[in-house]
């Protein structure tokens, strides 16, 4: 029994686990402690705690879809009739476009582009086709207006010859004596009137015609040209030109219908040149197209506006010569 005994005092404890697993489980992961919530960024993405900041996924951002862009028609500016000619064929439209008056064309079509001579003529003698037309209108109303009812006077004709010496003389004057370098170009070029038209007046002075003072037409003309000549070379070159391009084969039928009505066929000083008048005027022509190219659109549609106003001022001193 003592045997036993001690056997059973010296039996080890049973061997119970020092903490339940349960116990353990609670220890490590107790209630209180909770999780924290997934953290979502802006875009929705789930960034897990144990994530690292610095290795996050890439955020592809959705593209917004807007309405498709229409691109605008580039539109290219209508070229203006002889504009890839130069300034002086573009002038030359605006005389053939004066030619029809009160809704009639006065003269024939001109064929093509490098007949000046024609629309030259056209210019110049409309108005006196249309003081033609106004004096048939007083009668029956059945004139044609051909060159038949044209009927200068000696004293008309004269106050004509004064006139256009006085716009001569104005133009060379301002040609040469300008320190603009655009009317460089323009000095000596063959054209000068002037000094032909002293010699013509002195003639009718000698057979004791009354050679007058210069009349309303041409001094208004004048003080226009001086002011334009002042401040603004583009347009005060408009007239240079259109004046002489008027006067080359415009001048040439007037002188032809005066000289066999009052002069017995004399030839006028005013209408002869030094060489050929054509090859004359398009030296100037070539050089005021080569000024042209460096003028913007609109200057040279302001000299397209002073080229008629240039026809219309000559044909008020046309018509002197049968006033």
């Amino acid at each position: 029994m003592a045997l036993l005994s001690l056997t059973a005092s010296c039996k080890p404890p049973s061997m119970e686990p020092l903490v339940h697993s349960s116990s353990f489980i609670s220890l490590l992961f107790p209630s209180q402690l909770k999780f924290p919530n997934p953290i979502k960024n802006k875009n929705h993405k789930i960034i897990t705690c144990c994530s690292n900041s610095n290795s996050s996924l890439p955020i592809t951002a959705t593209p917004s879809v807007g309405p498709p862009v229409m691109k605008k028609r580039k539109r290219y500016r209508k070229p203006y009739p002889g504009e890839n000619k130069g300034i002086t064929e573009e002038m030359r439209f605006v005389a053939m476009k004066l030619r029809n008056i009160k809704g009639k064309h006065t003269h024939k079509t001109v064929k093509s582009d490098d007949d000046d001579d024609d629309s030259c003529q056209d210019s110049e003698n409309d108005s006196v086709s249309e003081k033609e037309e106004e004096g048939n209108g007083d009668g029956d109303g059945d004139g044609d207006g051909d060159g038949d009812i044209w009927i200068p006077s000696m004293e008309g004709f004269v106050k004509y010859l004064v006139d256009s010496k006085l716009i001569f003389d104005t133009l060379e004057r301002i040609v040469d004596k300008s320190d603009d370098v655009s009317y460089t170009y323009f000095r000596k070029t063959g054209l000068e009137r002037s000094e032909g038209l002293a010699k013509d007046l002195e003639w009718f002075s000698q057979r004791n015609i009354e050679i007058p003072e210069p009349s309303t037409p041409g001094t208004s003309y004048v003080k226009y040209l001086e002011e334009l000549a002042e401040d603004n070379a583009p347009l005060f070159l408009s007239h240079f030109y259109n004046i002489y391009f008027s006067h080359i084969a415009g001048g040439q039928v007037i002188s032809r219908k005066v000289s066999d009505k009052m002069l017995q066929g004399r030839e006028l000083e005013f209408y002869r040149w030094d060489g050929d008048a054509q090859e004359l005027l398009k030296g100037v022509r070539e050089k005021l197209n080569m000024l042209g190219e460096h003028w913007t659109r609109d200057e040279k549609n302001k000299c397209l506006k002073e080229a008629a106003k240039s026809f219309r001022y000559l044909g008020q001193i046309v018509r002197l010569i049968i006033l």
